[in-house]
């Protein structure tokens, strides 16, 4: 019989929560790293910006990829491991990144920061949910997801300060030494689980492995967590990762210094919205759907009005898209936190695998269209408000596709669930969680 060491939610959980979330926010900081930088690719590489959004798109290509297979290895070798692993390739990545000076070798080493961005948010779940009791694990995956957004904030107007007095190779350098910290964080401090169970009694066969996918994806809470997470997050994510700052630039007309500034209000927006969202989602779990709807509605509107808008949109009419946008962050965590309901323990690293691809997918997507379409409106010119403005409107697309699926899957796995497990179903709609067995 397994001992807990450590009491659940208790001092020891707090540091090694407090080591993972700050490995998690030196990765979004990585990941977030061309945020401000894309113009300055573009001269550094000479290319178009089909050619700057292939940075982007290789590295979250990557990432999603990588999903399913990290899930696979969370399993079997637990967060640790992985995040090691992740911080090893991160510097290695952006050391490489701050040094090339071809457009190839740099995309190199944005598909090797892919990998190891793939690492570790995943990684970072698994000890939310080991380490802390079931009641309040949606609070701490919002808290993990809102306090690894300051890496985006640091990602934007210090990251733009640094550009211009260091120059590229020492700031993209500089970046990189801080995942060697947390690399070394985690060695010293991270620990697996409270329990005195060793690893390997949790690995799996491949057999069970291959049994595992297969169940998690044929759930159809796998597939609701997936789309959610797939339409609630992608439109931020295009925004903040590399075109709303050519949009506001070179789009609305702003100085480089007040977009920068403008691109660290989604992650205080999220510090507001994470909150209020995880403790719905504990209080209510079987009307979190009405949550993802309504965020996705939001952007649909505001979006709306931005590209309709006569010319260049005034100055509130901006902020008020960038704040209410950034509800689909703490949106998206919903996605995971589907996996973990409709889910049992075995599988939850292929289950968190399966649904943290659906909103890098349809990002990579969204922010290769949005290139392929500037580049095809502009014709070669300097992009202006009307070829940002079209290129947007591809958001609508992966917006209606999302939306439909979400509709079709809650009830897919709201019926699954009722006629399978019948008393998790009732516990669920009492707006109580209990954990699957099987």
């Amino acid at each position: 019989m397994t001992e807990l060491l450590f009491p659940l939610g208790g001092r020891r959980a707090w540091a090694v929560w407090a080591t993972a979330v700050f490995t998690y926010l030196v990765t979004v900081l990585h990941r977030g790293s061309m945020s401000v930088a894309g113009l300055q690719a573009a001269e550094r590489f000479h290319i178009s910006a089909s050619a700057l959004a292939s940075f982007t798109v290789v590295q979250l290509t990557v990432y999603a990829a990588m999903q399913v297979p990290v899930g696979i290895l969370l399993d079997r070798y637990g967060s640790r491991r992985l995040l090691i692993a992740a911080s090893g390739l991160l510097f290695v990545a952006q050391s490489a990144f701050s040094l090339v000076d071809s457009y190839p070798a740099a995309l190199a080493a944005r598909a090797v920061l892919g990998v190891g961005d793939a690492l570790v948010f995943i990684s970072v779940l698994r000890v939310v949910m080991s380490w802390f009791p079931a009641l309040r694990q949606p609070v701490m995956s919002q808290a993990t997801g809102m306090l690894g957004g300051i890496g985006a904030i640091v990602s934007t107007v210090p990251m733009a300060a640094a550009f211009n007095a260091f120059g590229w190779t020492a700031t993209f350098a500089g970046a990189s030494v801080l995942s060697l910290v947390t690399g070394l964080a985690v060695i010293f401090l991270l620990r697996n689980s409270p329990y005195d169970e060793p690893l390997h009694r949790t690995k799996q066969s491949l057999t069970e492995v291959r049994r595992n996918l297969r169940r998690a994806w044929k759930e159809p809470g796998t597939r609701l967590g997936l789309w959610t997470h797939f339409t609630t997050s992608f439109s931020g994510s295009t925004f903040g990762l590399l075109w709303g700052y050519p949009f506001l630039v070179r789009g609305e007309g702003l100085a480089p210094t007040t977009a920068a500034s403008m691109l660290i209000l989604p992650v205080l927006a999220g510090l507001c919205y994470g909150p209020l969202v995880g403790r719905y989602a504990a209080k209510f779990p079987f009307y979190r759907s009405w949550i993802v709807l309504a965020v996705i509605a939001g952007s649909v509107t505001m979006w709306t009005v931005v590209l309709l808008w006569p010319g260049r949109a005034p100055m509130p009419v901006l902020l008020l898209l960038i704040v209410v946008q950034a509800a689909g962050g703490p949106g998206s965590m919903l996605g995971l936190d589907y996996a973990r309901t409709f889910n049992p323990a075995t599988r939850f690293g292929a289950a968190n695998g399966m649904v943290n691809t659906g909103g890098f997918i349809a990002t990579l997507i969204c922010i290769g269209m949005v290139g392929v379409l500037l580049d095809a409106s502009s014709g070669g010119a300097p992009q202006g408000i009307g070829d940002f403005k079209w290129a947007l409107t591809f958001q609508y697309v992966l917006w209606g596709l999302g939306t439909v699926q979400i509709l079709r899957y809650r009830r897919r796995a709201r019926a699954t669930l009722a006629r399978y497990n019948p008393e998790v179903y009732e516990a669920l709609r009492a707006n109580q969680v209990v954990p699957l067995t099987s």
